[in-house]
């Protein structure tokens, strides 16, 4: 069985105002040729297949005419809903979609009905485990609480249950979208966290013969068998140093497995540059980033005059301009986006708490409440945004 695994096409984004509409109609064309290329048995898309609950027309249309396109090459299509898509609206007309072949997965109730497709070895299970926000899944689940690891090793319970019935030598794969413990994020997910917590551990997906994650923008491997394809795209300036890639999964007999990275196209490199504006518009070996995409953080001390037409002469698709002078951490004239840098917005409530009452810390209660306070906006957004 060949499989192709994808995740996070983020439909409808744009990179710093710039729409990537073309970009990602070129991923598509680019992965509607590998699969004729690589003779693909099935398609796996591990969520986050649009960028926002409501996406424009012009994602919609994209996404349209990428199923019409998998469904004419008859290759078996599996998709889960990620933490940026609105599982309801995505779900709408999956069992119309499916006689076409292509396998919406959206109800956490779901998550035990695999597709089954066989091969000459047998039978291989695709499971889909959509986006599982903890404190709106865990009663459908059976979860004890409302954590990540929680509801999804419900979720794998059911799934390793369903498998138990199966005949021998059945294998299996589980599509995920969530934060895996040892893979490394980038600065264009959105925050899961729940209670403090964002990563479950590899072992929860313990059972299976492939996982393919999403959520993660970077490809990368947890484990031989736990792997994130990444985002078809940069979404942000770090990934610049990215291969953008998809995974091309091969399950032989049982225990067999091999796995292979296919390049994707680059619309256009990314750079950062770091330093002083003088130094960056003269330096002669910055001209093989004429034409990317850059990030420039100036260190000069005083802010210089009309820095983004400087840059935007010599670097022409400037897009992000950043100021961080050269000083000290405890100079008095450190930007406060310096100081917060690197903070998640729990430490920046609890260094808030400790400022107002001249240096005393948040105890444990107050840190618990904050934490609460926290999950609470960001599932009440989550609510909202998938009724809009």
């Amino acid at each position: 069985m060949r499989i192709l695994h994808t995740s996070d096409w983020h439909l409808g984004r744009s990179f710093h105002r710039v729409p990537l509409i073309e970009a990602q109609a070129a991923f598509l064309d680019h992965l509607v040729a590998t699969v004729r290329e690589h003779e693909v048995d099935v398609v796996l898309v591990a969520g986050d297949v649009y960028d926002r609950a409501v996406p424009p027309l012009s994602a919609v249309e994209l996404f349209d005419d990428a199923l019409h396109r998998l469904a004419a090459a008859e290759v078996p299509t599996v998709m889960i809903s990620g933490n940026h898509d609105s599982a309801r609206r995505l779900g709408v007309g999956a069992g119309l979609i499916e006689r076409a072949g292509i396998h919406l997965r959206t109800d956490p109730a779901d998550c035990a009905t695999p597709l089954v497709l066989p091969d000459r070895h047998g039978d291989v299970a695709f499971y889909g485990l959509p986006y599982l926000e903890p404190a709106l899944v865990k009663d459908v689940l059976g979860a004890g609480r409302a954590g990540h690891e929680a509801v999804l090793g419900a979720a794998m319970e059911q799934v390793r249950a369903d498998l138990a019935n199966r005949p021998d030598g059945t294998r299996s794969v589980v599509l995920a979208h969530a934060f895996v413990a040892g893979g490394e994020p980038s600065d264009s997910e959105r925050d899961i966290t729940v209670g403090g917590v964002a990563a479950v551990p590899a072992g929860v997906f313990a059972g299976v013969d492939y996982v393919a994650l999403g959520h993660l923008h970077g490809c990368q491997t947890v484990t031989e068998r736990v792997r994130y394809s990444g985002s078809p795209l940069a979404y942000s300036f770090s990934e610049a140093d990215h291969r953008k890639t998809m995974w091309l999964i091969d399950l032989g007999a049982p225990g067999a497995f091999a796995a292979e990275r296919v390049d994707l196209p680059v619309p256009r490199p990314l750079a950062r540059l770091r330093g002083r504006l003088d130094d960056l518009v003269e330096d002669s070996a910055l001209e093989r980033h004429r034409e990317s995409w850059i990030e420039a953080t100036l260190t000069d001390p005083a802010r210089p005059v009309e820095p983004m037409a400087r840059l935007a002469e010599r670097f022409p698709h400037t897009l992000s301009l950043v100021f961080e002078p050269d000083r000290a951490p405890e100079d008095p004239l450190a930007s406060y986006a310096q100081r917060l840098k690197g903070r998640d917005d729990q430490q920046i409530a609890e260094d808030f708490v400790a400022h107002v009452r001249g240096g005393s810390a948040a105890d444990e209660q107050e840190r618990t409440v904050l934490r609460g306070a926290f999950d609470h906006v960001r599932v009440d957004d989550a609510v909202r945004e998938v009724n809009r």
